[in-house]
């Protein structure tokens, strides 16, 4: 009995390590990938598990193929959580075939042109056009702030650009 529960806990341990090999370290096949090569941004993204709602809208959008890209891009992500305090059945609504154009704009507003690093706005107040069109407003004079949401994790960097973790879903 004691090495059949030995024999399962080491396949159980087994199977457990297989899940920990860090997405980096893989393309979007499951295939290994070359040296020390880094994720994209919707790779990253998936990894985290703490942006599975914003991939899920991303996926609905049709914008994969364009955040896999080259880019780069500068993406302001929301959390699940900062997409669990919208009102009740907005993100159920956006998620909508028929809302798909309102969606888009959403999370394309959530994006900016080039790679931008929080030191390369330190102590800056701007507003910059966002691939949606709009301007957003970033305030970086004490912490960073982008339309009302907080930044609460910086410059995760990626292959094609970089993400910045915010508290809030902004929207245009």
């Amino acid at each position: 009995m004691f090495m059949k529960n030995i024999k399962s806990l080491v396949s159980m341990l087994v199977l457990s390590v297989s899940f920990i090999i860090p997405a980096s370290a893989m393309d979007h096949h499951g295939k290994k990938m070359k040296g020390n090569a880094k994720a994209d941004i919707v790779q990253t993204a998936s990894a985290a598990g703490s942006f599975n709602t914003l991939v899920a809208a991303v996926k609905a959008a049709g914008l994969v193929g364009t955040l896999k890209s080259d880019g780069p891009f500068t993406v302001f992500a929301p959390t699940d959580e900062a997409f669990a305090a919208l009102p009740e059945g907005t993100v159920e609504n956006l998620l909508k075939p028929e809302n798909k154009d309102q969606l888009i704009a959403v999370l394309t507003y959530h994006v900016i042109p080039g790679k931008v690093m929080s030191g390369d706005i330190a102590g800056k107040a701007l507003e910059v056009k966002t691939v949606q069109g709009s301007t957003v407003n970033i305030n970086a004079t004490s912490g960073v702030m982008v339309d009302g949401a907080s930044v609460v994790k910086a410059d995760i960097d990626t292959s094609n650009g970089v993400i910045h973790v915010i508290d809030k879903v902004i929207l245009p």
